[in-house]
């Protein structure tokens, strides 16, 4: 894990919530969604089959605890789960709480509006919910 930096796109549009065993936890800027993006600190992963089968059952047990804790934090009608990666190669998985009243519902997140940046402590306060609800420091 020592050669593994976080990709600057990720870095970029997200805020880190801390590590989990395997993989970063990051809290998407975009306002208009609550949004986990996971990033497991593996060297070279661009595909959930670039991890071996015991990586691979701790991401999906990783994957479960992010989705709890979403769903603890805000209220939502339904998790999107994704391993998406066409414009940034690094493996990771988002897990988007949705809302029937949100701005893309039914459709899926991606380009449906502008981010929205958080209001003023909005974005530290569900923070500091997340990292709660997930067991980070």
């Amino acid at each position: 894990m020592q050669d593994w930096q976080l990709h600057p796109t990720l870095a970029r549009d997200g805020l880190v919530l801390g590590d989990l065993p395997l993989s970063r936890v990051l809290l998407s800027r975009d306002a208009n969604y609550p949004w986990l993006v996971l990033v497991p600190r593996r060297p070279g992963a661009t595909e959930i089959i670039d991890l071996d089968e015991a990586e691979q059952a701790q991401l999906t047990r990783e994957i479960a605890q992010a989705s709890r804790a979403l769903m603890t934090a805000v209220p939502c009608d339904k998790l999107n789960v994704a391993a998406i990666g066409n414009m940034v190669p690094q493996l990771h998985l988002h897990v988007v709480a949705r809302r029937r009243d949100d701005a893309a519902w039914p459709k899926p997140v991606w380009g449906a509006v502008p981010a929205r940046v958080y209001d003023a402590g909005e974005m530290e306060r569900l923070a500091l919910a997340l990292r709660a609800a997930i067991g980070l420091r």
